[in-house]
């Protein structure tokens, strides 16, 4: 049975942010003998909240991979929402390998979003440098 992998890109890397791809990977993979089945990078509909977790399951994506620090939790819970398990790759990893890694579970599940809230005094600064955290399996 295959499964259906996406992955958000730059040059065919891992993206650190979720919310910023511009491309995705979309991998075809056979679960039981773990090769690559087909690739397709295509390009992300415009970013708009609940879009891309809903642009995911109209391809039948099964598995998100993003970067450790890479998911708000709004997103993080509209993806689970659409059915989609969320796992953690590390920022420039290239598709191949963290398709392999997925494949041979070594990627960790995604439980907690990177906390986007920026405080009182920065409320004002839409795009204010923050630091992300993840709670991983």
């Amino acid at each position: 049975m295959n499964l259906k992998i996406a992955i958000p890109i730059i040059d065919k890397l891992l993206l650190s942010h979720f919310g910023e791809s511009k491309h995705f990977a979309l991998v075809e993979a056979d679960r039981q003998s773990r090769i690559i089945v087909c690739t397709e990078i295509v390009e992300a509909p415009a970013h708009e909240p609940g879009s891309f977790p809903r642009w995911l399951r109209e391809r039948s994506v099964q598995v998100l991979i993003v970067g450790r620090n890479g998911i708000g939790q709004r997103a993080l819970d509209n993806v689970i929402h659409h059915g989609i398990e969320v796992r953690a790759g590390r920022p420039g990893t290239p598709v191949g390998a963290l398709v392999v890694a997925c494949l041979g579970g070594q990627l960790s599940l995604i439980q907690e979003g990177c906390d986007h809230q920026l405080g009182q005094a920065n409320k004002l600064q839409a795009a204010a440098p923050h630091e992300c955290r993840l709670n991983l399996e």
